[in-house]
């Protein structure tokens, strides 16, 4: 079962890789996701080197359905945020899932 990743874990992880006190990987970390939220509130492509890309994309108008009543609802056009994982990121993640699997953990990657 996969476990979230919590702010406070990060904060943990960075401080044992770099040895920073807590308040400076805290400073460091809300610094690190602020220029990501900026760069993208302001339209910008993010591009992280060996992880990946977020952008931006819009969604136009649609038909929706109320899954409680079944009655369809318009949802409205709005922008959003995507993720498209670097090739160096996939291959990494598709190696560990396959060191587990061969490990007798299943794990389906796609």
């Amino acid at each position: 079962m996969a476990a979230d990743l919590t702010k406070a874990e990060l904060c943990d992880a960075v401080q044992r890789e770099v040895g920073w006190t807590r308040h400076e990987v805290r400073l460091f970390v809300d610094a690190f996701f602020a220029v990501i939220r900026e760069r993208l509130e302001g339209g910008e492509i993010v591009k992280l080197s060996g992880f990946g890309v977020f952008s931006l994309r819009d969604k136009g108008r649609r038909p929706g359905r109320n899954p409680r009543t079944g009655e369809v609802v318009p949802i409205e056009p709005r922008r959003v945020v995507t993720f498209h994982a670097s090739r160096k990121l996939r291959e990494a993640v598709a190696e560990a899932s396959s060191v587990k699997s061969s490990a007798g953990v299943a794990v389906e990657v796609p």
